[in-house]
């Protein structure tokens, strides 16, 4: 081979390495910018004390048709948005939910409050709805309607869109019984406003319960002024997602106590020093 031709091939060679390296590199920021798509269309918007519509029309797990508002009476309801034929993600958010509940002292699905899961799919067949429902049920203990404590529903499209967008649920449809979502649950007050989002896979037993109470007012469990005490050393991080102590509330809560401790000391001592003196009573 002459050394022309030895250049010439070097310079193909260079141009097919040029043009693979273009041709990939195109591939991959089609391939990001579709993925970005999805992203952006997936997340939260929190509408923190908006209303959700009580109106809208659903079928259960058995086929009866009901009202969102049916489950409002009186208790804090944790709303999940999921769908039934979910391969993973919805059943594992299912069993860490429970899983949290049975980690809760002092409050009860039975007595306490209610969960509602709606399906973001219009599409969810009935038997798939059924028998999600009995599996997750299957894992709760001592709940003695669990058809009623934790109904599983479906609905039209249109009615499913209402109520995402009025708690800002942003998913996307990838496919047939495919979707991208949030993992998030929803603390819904007893009157239907939206308290609270929690966010991720596993929560802590402890941030549940402060959410419960939180959305019930205190109103809940055994007592309301352990339930305004507890509340009152804690307050929810927007940035952390989570519940922390509140260290600041903490001191005045506790320099609060040792005040009234004071306080009822010095009455005890001037009370018992005035009986003393002459002429004082007894």
């Amino acid at each position: 081979m002459t050394a022309r031709n030895r250049q010439r091939r070097a310079i193909i060679l260079a141009l097919l390495t040029v043009l693979a390296a273009l041709l990939l590199g195109s591939a991959r920021a089609t391939a990001h910018t579709a993925e970005d798509e999805v992203l952006a269309g997936v997340g939260v918007d929190e509408h923190l004390g908006a209303a959700i519509p009580l109106d809208l029309p659903f079928t259960d797990q058995n086929g009866t048709a009901v009202r969102l508002g049916d489950y409002f009476t009186g208790q804090p309801v944790i709303l999940t948005l999921n769908y039934y034929e979910c391969p993973m993600l919805c059943p594992l958010q299912f069993r860490n939910l429970v899983a949290t509940m049975n980690g809760i002292s002092g409050l009860s699905l039975d007595r306490d409050f209610r969960i509602v899961t709606v399906s973001i799919n219009p599409a969810e067949p009935p038997e798939i709805v059924r028998r999600k429902w009995s599996e997750s049920h299957a894992l709760l203990r001592g709940i003695a309607d669990p058809a009623n404590r934790w109904p599983f529903l479906s609905g039209r499209q249109p009615e499913i869109e209402r109520l995402t967008r009025a708690v800002g649920f942003r998913y996307v449809k990838l496919g047939p019984a495919n979707f991208a979502h949030p993992s998030v649950i929803l603390l819904i007050t007893p009157q239907g406003k939206v308290a609270r989002y929690l966010y991720g896979m596993e929560i802590p037993p402890r941030d549940l319960k402060l959410a419960l109470i939180e959305a019930a007012g205190g109103k809940i469990g055994g007592s309301s002024l352990i339930n305004q005490l507890i509340l009152s050393c804690y307050h929810y991080d927007p940035v952390g997602k989570k519940y922390v102590l509140a260290a600041v509330r903490i001191m005045n809560t506790a320099a609060s106590a040792v005040g009234l401790l004071l306080g009822g000391l010095v009455l005890v001592l001037w009370r018992r020093e005035k009986r003393r003196r002459p002429g004082g009573n007894g």
